[in-house]
């Protein structure tokens, strides 16, 4: 009878370099991309359900924001112009706009008014980023506290709607056109 011999064989080494190299490009794009998507998430609170004589009560309490095609105009109580802000070159003057409502605020406040919602109605015309800027103006601004800046609040409660057809509205004492 033969006996064979088996030779010792090496155990065989397992390479995970490549593997290694892929989660290295992978962990930091999956993370990044975490990260972008919570950025770009815009919170939209729909009204209430209420009945008639409700609404009949909120509508006049209503702060609205509408754009139309060449102004941007803050009623508050709903139907009654508090201010107007013509178009300037081929943008809406937002800047203006954020100046005017941080205005707003502080009155309100001074007043005992504690406002957290706004209505922004726009015309069919008025384009995607028009409104998405809107948003980002009404529902918060940028201040200095402590030397750091910070987002400070405004109207953070927003509700989208379609803007009424052009109509004669009530104006408030002092609105500028």
């Amino acid at each position: 009878m033969r006996t064979r011999r088996r030779s010792p064989k090496a155990d065989a080494e397992l390479d995970i370099t490549s593997f290694m190299n892929l989660m290295i490009v992978l962990v930091p794009v999956l993370l990044l991309s975490m990260v972008f998507s919570q950025i770009t998430v815009l919170e939209i609170k729909l009204p209430d359900a209420t009945s008639a004589n409700d609404k009949k009560n909120l509508k006049n309490e209503q702060l609205e924001l509408i754009i139309r095609d060449q102004q941007m105009r803050v009623f508050y109580p709903a139907g009654v112009l508090l201010k107007s802000f013509p178009r300037k070159a081929e943008k809406q003057d937002f800047a203006a706009l954020a100046a005017y409502l941080q205005e707003l605020k502080s009155t309100m406040q001074q007043k005992g008014i504690s406002k957290r919602n706004i209505t922004i109605l726009s015309e069919p015309e008025v384009d995607y980023q028009t409104i998405v800027s809107a948003m980002d103006t009404v529902r918060s601004f940028k201040a200095v506290v402590v030397a750091s800046v910070v987002e400070a609040e405004l109207f953070p409660e927003i509700s989208l709607g379609d803007a009424p057809k052009l109509a004669g509205t009530k104006r408030a004492k002092g609105a500028s056109q």
